[in-house]
């Protein structure tokens, strides 16, 4: 994102039941707020490419400022962490479990469509 942003930015796929409802949960433990959600079907082009759009309908992107941007599973466990589990997203991101949360990730975000019907309608 821009240079500018001091608050964190989470990338997330605006047009998901699932992902709209991680996002909601996410913001009501978020009570500093710094954690900006933003539909990365609302980022313009540029800064927005096609290759990381590509992205972005895979997997969240986490940009802490001053920090590479986070991507999936490492993503997700730097947003615990945000929100106060900072005992429970070390321990999960310390090899071999952070292998386990990036399975569980990916397994999740290729049938978030499903999980979104199943659980929430």
């Amino acid at each position: 994102m821009t240079g500018r942003e001091t608050r964190i930015i989470l990338l997330w796929d605006g047009a998901c039941d699932f992902c709209r409802r991680c996002i909601e949960w996410m913001m009501a433990r978020d009570a500093a707020g710094r954690i900006k959600p933003v539909p990365y079907q609302d980022v313009p082009s540029p800064p927005m490419t096609e290759t990381f759009r590509a992205r972005c309908g895979r997997s969240i992107q986490l940009f802490l400022p001053g920090r590479p941007a986070l991507s999936g599973g490492k993503a997700a466990l730097a947003v615990l962490s945000l929100l106060g589990w900072k005992k429970t997203a070390a321990c999960l991101s310390l090899p071999p479990l952070v292998w386990g949360v990036d399975v569980l990730y990916r397994l999740v975000a290729r049938n978030r469509w499903f999980l979104g019907r199943v659980l929430f309608r």
